[in-house]
């Protein structure tokens, strides 16, 4: 008998599917389909910089006024938005709605994590289990339906493209340009990587268009409300705005969350480099843009497969079993394409890499998601925006520097990063295991009930909340 929670779980899983289905194959192909003036990356890096603005101050506001399931729906018509900008690409379609879904993408991440972090906790109150546990299922379940998004949206951008009638060959002097063997600042100028036909682009779109709305359907329909009475409580209790308002920063107070930051911010750097550089200066460059697709896919396969197996290995390897792996799968990758020259002849090797990016980048997603529900539990609001707000940052950079740095050092910075990350996570897991942190759903409850005879009126100064 399926339980209500793993329902819930699947329709949280579905939804996010169809609506990362038109997102992801959209900024998959940003940094090659609308590659003049980089206006595809720039608004890849609108997109994050938003993100951290939105991470500072709406998810809290929003899922405790709206409750979780209502956030994730109005959030989800923000990145519908992005979709009808890419109809008729250009500085004033892509930017204001790069800002718009930007705006909606920390409130809408934050709810699905409070969402499965209360769902996995009331499961395993029932069931007598660890909530860590449950968590680390719930989350496992949800990457691996989400993470196969990757698998359909790059599917049907590359069927479509497929039917574009000027594909051509590669010269062998324009491959020598592909990879880190040159700057990889430009990509040759030829018929592979010029713009597709547009009635195809709109094609293409149009569907992004109809499963991004598909997938506000199956949320409103389909989800239950689970904290529609702590909302309800918490709009009657008088909080004051303020202290919603700095939740995520008041929470920068834990040590814990700080030591989280680089670990955090690789995983955006990690993900923006396979989405900007190697689909663009590997692939694009060497195959073709209509590859861009089924390159990805590979990715987001492996990326479906490992989550769901990670999220179950979690509770026997424990986490850092799990990091160090995806540490030496990256670590092995970046060393690889510092050396690696790029050409159609090796065509398997153009799916390996982001095999191994895929399984590592499930290791990261699962296992950092989960990890902050589990160290945060009274604050889950916060933290998963804390955790936007830090991989937006790492999103940011990357692609802020990807229109003038060259690909070979970008690849050491990534390789920076992931060895700074190897020396800070280490210290929270031992924390961690030293000290356990008690899971308690209802704090939130508490501290309200606290705050409520301490302050009948609901006044209270920012500053001494703060």
């Amino acid at each position: 008998m399926v339980s209500r929670n793993f329902k819930n779980v699947l329709v949280v899983s579905l939804g996010f599917l169809s609506l990362f289905t038109a997102y992801g194959g959209l900024q998959s192909l940003q940094s090659s389909l609308n590659a003049e003036e980089g206006m595809g990356v720039t608004s890849l890096s609108v997109i994050y910089a938003s993100i951290i603005i939105s991470s500072m101050f709406l998810p809290p506001i929003m899922i405790k006024n709206l409750g979780c399931k209502w956030t994730i729906v109005a959030t989800m018509a923000c990145y519908v938005s992005y979709s009808f900008g890419n109809l008729y690409p250009g500085w004033y379609t892509l930017i204001p709605t790069s800002v718009i879904l930007g705006l909606g993408g920390s409130p809408l991440w934050s709810a699905k994590c409070t969402y499965l972090t209360i769902s996995g906790n009331k499961q395993a109150a029932v069931e007598g289990k660890k909530g860590s546990d449950v968590i680390n299922q719930y989350f496992g379940i949800f990457f691996f339906i989400f993470q196969s998004s990757a698998v359909w949206g790059n599917l049907m951008s590359s069927l479509i493209f497929g039917q574009d009638t000027n594909i051509a060959d590669i010269s062998e002097e324009q491959l020598r340009g592909c990879g880190a063997a040159d700057c990889g600042l430009t990509i040759p100028s030829n018929s592979t990587t010029s713009r597709p036909e547009q009635k195809l682009v709109w094609t293409l779109v149009g569907c992004y268009i109809g499963v991004g709305v598909l997938a506000m359907l199956i949320v409103a329909v389909f989800l239950d409300n689970i904290d529609q009475e702590r909302a309800s409580r918490f709009r009657g209790s008088g909080e004051p705005f303020c202290h919603t308002f700095l939740a995520t920063f008041r929470l920068l107070k834990d040590w814990r969350m700080l030591i989280l930051i680089p670990l955090t911010m690789y995983s955006g750097f990690e993900q923006s480099f396979l989405a900007g550089e190697y689909t663009k200066n590997y692939v694009t460059c060497a195959l073709g843009i209509h590859y861009v697709g089924f390159v990805m896919m590979c990715f987001g396969a492996s990326n479906s497969l490992c989550s769901f197996l990670f999220g179950r290995l979690a509770r026997y390897t424990g986490r850092a079993a799990l990091f160090l792996l995806a540490a030496v799968a990256n670590f092995s990758c970046i060393i690889g394409l510092l050396y690696w020259r790029p050409h159609p002849d090796q065509l398997v090797v153009f799916f390996v890499y982001p095999a191994l990016w895929g399984m590592a980048d499930a290791i990261w997603q699962t296992q950092t998601n989960a990890l902050y529900g589990i160290l945060f539990p009274a604050e889950k609001e916060a933290a998963f925006a804390n955790y936007r707000m830090w991989e937006s940052l790492g999103f940011v950079i990357a692609f802020a520097y990807s229109t003038f740095l060259c690909l070979e050092y970008k690849l050491y910075i990534l390789l920076a990063m992931l060895l700074l990350t190897a020396v800070t996570y280490p210290v929270v897991e031992y924390h961690e295991h030293k000290n356990p942190t008690k899971a308690e759903d209802d704090q939130h409850d508490k501290e309200a009930v606290a705050m409520a005879t301490a302050f009948p009126t609901g006044k209270v100064s920012c500053q001494t909340r703060l």
